[in-house]
């Protein structure tokens, strides 16, 4: 099977490196990491400029209708320079918005870079199940009352809007009675509480205490947002896996660079025949899930929802068993400066912990694997 990106895809990685090398080195990450905004509004103009925001963006809405692999192809750069910007979380719910069929003003407004989104998706108490939802949607007047917690919001305090999901009506873990709503930040009754997560990233707790929202908001039909925020939480999971790729081989170069220069004995490191070994053992996972990864990120454009779900948990599993095993190894051959923060390795392992805890974790995503896979054609044949 042919892997290789086109001429297109191609250049768009390229200006992503070139914009990292040059304007966003490890030294300057670490200052905008830092700082009381936690980001950069010249970063994010640049990736304004360089169309990053527009890609997702259906053309009707004035972007390039890009796909999940066009999309796999901006995250493994972003992953690789560790940026910290509220892209995913602002991709992530326009897509939400674009799977809702509504909301093209907003759509406008995130392709030309003037809008940031966040999506208010998980609660304390429901760890990697998002249809455990406690917050409820009450219909009154003419439109409805939000009220509840929303834990751990990526870049909720840097957003705009917010995408938060609600119960409407139903159990607390039912699909049935889902309802998605666009709301914005600085609504009345919108409590923010931010803080820098341990990778550097910035999230928040948020309390909605009897926000009204205009039915005009609801993304779908009211109760039936589960087969959107399915989709999306599955577009959000297979650009992690791509944002892991990038962060992955970047820790593997610099521990290759490190042995190569590192000297023990009065030779480099690198000459001991275990180390190679263990280097060769890295490599091998980092190419099994550089493959899952892609093949989720062409799964996510099909049609058949099992075959989306499965691509997506085969591959969130694998580039978590690769996260543990290539972060762990890194940082051991990087010895004690491998865990100091003037290291980038002790940061790429930092970003990659949490990208496997994000949107489902290992065990999670082998369980909903298992729940999917269907052996009857298998067991039929024995």
């Amino acid at each position: 099977m042919d892997f290789q990106f086109t001429e297109e895809q191609q250049q768009f990685a390229d200006a992503l490196k070139r914009w990292a090398a040059k304007d966003y080195a490890f030294e300057t990450r670490q200052k905008i990491v830092l700082s009381e905004a936690g980001g950069s509004d010249e970063a994010w103009a640049t990736l304004v400029e360089l169309g990053m925001t527009a890609l997702p963006v259906p053309e009707e809405q004035g972007g390039f209708n890009g796909s999940a692999v066009d999309l796999y192809v901006v995250m493994q750069e972003l992953g690789r320079a560790l940026v910290v910007e509220p892209y995913l979380a602002t991709v992530l719910g326009a897509h939400c918005l674009q799977l809702g069929g509504a909301h093209a003003d907003l759509l406008a407004q995130v392709a030309a870079g003037e809008l940031r989104l966040a999506c208010a998706l998980g609660e304390p108490q429901a760890r990697h199940d998002m249809r455990d939802i406690a917050t409820t949607a009450i219909a009154e007047g003419d439109g409805y009352v939000l009220n509840g917690r929303k834990s751990v919001v990526i870049h909720g305090a840097q957003a705009g809007m917010l995408i938060v999901s609600a119960r409407s009506h139903g159990g607390q873990s039912e699909t049935d009675g889902i309802s998605l709503f666009v709301v914005p930040a600085d609504a009345q009754g919108v409590h923010i509480t931010q803080y820098r997560t341990v990778d550097g990233q910035r999230a928040a707790d948020i309390l909605l205490k009897d926000v009204n929202v205009p039915a005009a908001h609801l993304i779908g039909p009211a109760g039936q947002g589960w087969a959107v925020l399915d989709a999306a939480l599955d577009y959000g999971a297979g650009l992690l896996c791509a944002e892991a790729i990038g962060a992955l081989q970047a820790l593997f170069d610099a521990t290759l660079e490190y042995l190569k220069t590192r000297q023990q004995f009065g030779v480099p490191i690198g000459k001991f025949q275990a180390l190679q070994h263990r280097m060769a053992d890295m490599y091998i996972h980092l190419e099994q899930a550089r493959s899952m990864a892609l093949l989720a990120a062409v799964k996510l454009a099909s049609e058949n929802v099992e075959e989306r779900r499965r691509a997506v948990s085969a591959a969130k599993y694998r580039v978590g068993q690769a996260i543990r095993f290539v972060g762990q190894q890194a940082i051991q051959l990087h010895g004690g400066m491998g865990v100091t923060n003037e290291l980038p390795a002790a940061h790429y392992f930092k970003r990659l912990t949490m990208i496997e805890l994000t949107l489902g974790d290992s065990d999670h995503h082998l369980q909903r694997f298992i729940a999917h896979a269907d052996y009857s054609s298998h067991s039929s044949m024995q």
